[in-house]
């Protein structure tokens, strides 16, 4: 094992998390012009890729997904690890990879539903194992981006859940770095539901291959628009939903798609813009409308 690694879990474990302060790494230094390629997440389509309670078939799976993303004109397609064929063996994975391929779409990422705020025992060891597996599945399918979550505090403090998920970032981070795949930390609510709480994190690991998944509709706080600006220069990887919830908001309420994209370029993002469909129009009708107001946007 990596003796940095260790005597970094070491103090970790002695200083609970560490300060902003001391633990701080320097944004992701761009190049050039901003740059936004647009992209949709399979989860849009999350209702269609389940059988009927009857048993019908489902209407959606990963290489109709790939198609309506050709015909939408996405430059990529997310592949949610919800929705894959179950198993999901190398051999189906390479034909998903190969759909893609030649339909001339970018596999920009995948997507995972774990926890890594638990203390060491079972439960932290079958996240981790989870983690791992779509590691290798994500370099199957050359998908360059995981979007991973934290965690709540159930169970635990909030600075030891803190501490929990930034040991397991910098072990996935360094696993996931050998294959080339960023790890993107969603705010996604329990521990990360506040900004400085998600940067707090990120900027902890100390890792290149970690970074933000910065939804766009999740942070429901009283100035979601400042908490993107935070949060831009550590962005990775964007997903772009049509509503947001600002705190004291009875209602979802448009996003600002101008001002969304403004953020991202003033920040130099250079990478993809994922539409996560989550309104409860039919998506079959709204999606395609939001990828053109997108498409034009950036």
């Amino acid at each position: 094992m990596n003796p940095r690694l260790v005597s970094r879990r070491a103090f970790l474990g002695a200083a609970a998390v560490l300060p902003v302060a001391l633990s701080a790494v320097e944004p992701i230094v761009h190049k050039g012009p901003p740059r936004l390629r647009l992209s949709l997440a399979a989860y849009s389509f999350r209702d269609d890729f389940v059988k009927g309670k009857d048993g019908s078939p489902a209407k959606m799976d990963m290489l109709r997904f790939l198609d309506f993303c050709v015909e939408n004109g996405c430059d990529g397609a997310e592949l949610t690890s919800y929705y894959f064929e179950d198993p999901a063996t190398d051999e189906y994975l390479r034909r998903v990879q190969r759909h893609a391929f030649l339909r001339g779409v970018s596999v920009s990422g995948s997507a995972i539903g774990n926890n890594f705020t638990h203390p060491a025992g079972p439960d932290r060891d079958k996240e981790l194992a989870l983690t791992r597996q779509w590691i290798a599945r994500a370099a199957v399918l050359g998908a360059p981006h995981i979007r991973v979550f934290a965690g709540s505090t159930k169970g635990v403090s909030k600075a030891d859940a803190k501490r929990h998920t930034i040991e397991a970032l910098e072990e996935m981070g360094e696993l996931a770095g050998k294959h080339g795949i960023f790890l993107g930390v969603e705010n996604h609510g329990g521990i990360v539901a506040e900004a400085d709480d998600l940067l707090e994190i990120v900027r902890s690991v100390k890792n290149p291959w970690v970074g933000i998944n910065l939804d766009i509709g999740n942070f429901n706080t009283a100035d979601p628009y400042g908490d993107f600006v935070k949060c831009a220069p550590y962005t990775v990887n964007v997903q772009y939903k049509g509503l947001m919830r600002p705190k004291g908001s009875k209602e979802a309420v448009p996003t600002d798609l101008p001002r969304v994209v403004k953020i991202l370029k003033d920040a130099g993002y250079q990478g993809w813009f994922v539409l996560e469909y989550e309104m409860p129009e039919d998506p079959y009708i709204k999606v395609p409308a939001l990828l053109r107001e997108m498409r034009a946007a950036i």
